[in-house]
């Protein structure tokens, strides 16, 4: 991906490069003089040449991503998916379970007596769900994108691409 990132810009400098020469006035003289023109078909092959680069590095992670499996401890269990898998995780769906786990509050209910039409009435907070469970879930997610990162981060280091 540092590639990939690295051609980037490379693409942005020539394309900056090809506009600041790509056309003049008729008085003024070419910052690459007659050879401006070639110096322009030339940045333009290298912009295309690089995208086609990085088509083919991204084609080739796709395909690791997809045939390399890694296995994860989560929550004290090892779980197994393929690197495409744990990406999306990381990227999004980690979160949402967090999210999911940390709406299950008390809604800033409070256990107490209250007046009614008929007099004082003692009430008490039900929850529909276990604080405990709730709150080991949220410290599993809360962890789970530092498990996924720094799992990728050595396969990735030690996994060769998978070129066609």
């Amino acid at each position: 991906m540092k590639r990939v990132k690295a051609n980037k810009e490379k693409i942005t400098d020539l394309q900056i490069r090809i506009s600041e020469v790509s056309a003049h006035l008729d008085f003024e003289t070419p910052k690459y003089g007659p050879e401006t023109a070639a110096r322009i078909v030339e940045w333009a092959q290298g912009c295309h040449d690089t995208i086609q680069e990085n088509i083919r590095l991204l084609t080739a992670i796709a395909r690791t991503n997809l045939a390399t499996s890694a296995t994860i401890t989560i929550g004290g269990h090892s779980v197994q998916k393929t690197l495409a898998e744990w990406i999306w995780r990381r990227r999004e769906y980690a979160a949402l379970d967090l999210i999911t786990w940390q709406k299950m509050t008390d809604r800033n209910l409070k256990e107490g007596n209250i007046q009614t039409s008929t007099g004082p009435m003692q009430v008490r907070l039900v929850r529909n769900y276990n604080p405990e469970e709730r709150d080991r879930k949220i410290a599993e997610y809360k962890n789970e994108a530092h498990e996924i990162d720094s799992t990728l981060e050595v396969i990735n280091a030690v996994t060769d691409l998978i070129e066609v």
